[in-house]
């Protein structure tokens, strides 16, 4: 893993920003969900990074999910349409009432996971695609998805 500092950075202060660039009625380049519903999954993804909720039950075996790791550990971005077994086939709908909602809640979630880390820096959260993550880990997949639903709406400069 490279430049944990800078993705700490990434994801403190210029991810809600870039989301913020999103046009809310944008088709996606890949993938089935809307702007909208794409900045809520990222916000409960951010609290599964530490632990809220806690999913225990792991989505592939331990072969699958020790080849999972070693990607994470690389620079290599997420693929267009990597597969999410915790997902269903068509996007729920939205939760919240607006876009500008929505990334209040994913910053508001970006502040409770650094918190969490602050609080317990020893903290490790199972992941049920990359196994136990410590928090460089768990900055490091944060980063690679975020960047990950950027490039899906055409707001990361490559």
């Amino acid at each position: 893993m490279e430049n944990l500092e800078q993705k700490i950075q990434f994801l403190k202060n210029d991810f809600v920003n870039s989301l913020a660039t999103i046009d809310p009625n944008t088709a996606p380049l890949f993938g089935k969900m809307n702007p909208q519903q794409m900045v809520e999954h990222m916000a409960e993804y951010i609290r599964m990074g530490y632990g809220n909720p806690r999913i225990a039950e792991r989505s592939y075996s331990d072969e699958i999910i020790d080849k999972m790791n070693a990607f994470l550990r690389t620079e290599k971005p997420l693929r267009p349409n990597t597969g999410n077994p915790l997902m269903e086939e068509t996007p729920p709908p939205a939760k919240l009432k607006d876009y500008e909602a929505a990334l209040q809640e994913v910053q508001l979630a970006i502040n409770e996971l650094f918190r969490a880390f602050e609080q317990n820096p020893n903290l490790e959260i199972s992941n049920p695609f990359f196994g136990d993550l410590n928090f460089a880990l768990t900055v490091q997949l944060l980063f690679k998805h975020g960047q990950h639903h950027l490039r899906q709406f055409g707001a990361l400069a490559e």
